[in-house]
């Protein structure tokens, strides 16, 4: 099970008070994917790869604008040149988004990635680096779900819903990558003060 909706609003609320205090630009952004939710920095994430016709995972500055827009985040043109050139250490005019992104999530200590790949692990049934409905169907039991007791869902929806909490609105593709697993979860940590209770809730959520 994902993070709970506890975590999500304890981080939001966290987020939008660091960010009225904050003057770096990079932690500005950070924290206005986090205002989002747990799946914050995932979606931005998903907006770029969107973007990234040719699959370079590479960005230029305009797409960088563009996405941060789509995306509804709020950086003026100076501060965004200002973290696109702390990325693009090249001077090439471009970015790799996925370094990016990884700088970008919340800081995770080595335990709590561990887990968190441990967890993604046991989810990823046939081993090829992406969580389907397929893989979820021997370790999510749906027939808890309370929309699958009343009748409203059938197990296929509620798996749909399940790998939608690690989706972002504009791209629920009922698939989820090691990396957006790993930028979910950054989210979820921040709300999370001790590696003892974010391992323990790893552990008990996934039964690792």
């Amino acid at each position: 099970m994902p993070g709970t909706a506890r975590h999500d609003r304890d981080m939001a609320t966290q987020a939008k008070r660091k960010l009225v205090r904050t003057i770096d630009p990079v932690e500005k952004l950070r924290l206005q994917c986090l205002a989002k939710g747990s799946s914050g920095i995932k979606g931005l994430g998903r907006v770029f790869r969107i973007m990234d016709d040719n699959k370079s995972r590479t960005i230029d500055f305009n797409e960088f604008m563009k996405g941060l827009k789509d995306y509804g985040v709020m950086i003026d043109k100076e501060e965004a040149r200002e973290i696109f050139c702390i990325f693009d250490k090249d001077g090439s005019g471009k970015i790799d988004f996925n370094e990016f992104l990884v700088t970008l999530r919340p800081p995770m200590s080595n335990a709590r990635k561990e887990v968190v790949t441990q967890a993604f692990k046991k989810l990823d049934k046939t081993g090829d680096g992406v969580i389907t409905v397929e893989d979820l169907r021997d370790v999510y039991n749906p027939k808890h779900h309370p929309k699958y007791i009343n009748g409203d869902w059938t197990e296929e929806q509620v798996f749909r819903a399940f790998l939608d909490n690690f989706g972002s609105p504009c791209d629920k593709d009922g698939k989820v990558t090691m990396e957006e697993f790993m930028d979910y979860y950054a989210g979820v940590s921040a709300s999370i003060d001790t590696d003892v209770y974010f391992i323990i809730m790893m552990k008990t959520a996934w039964k690792l």
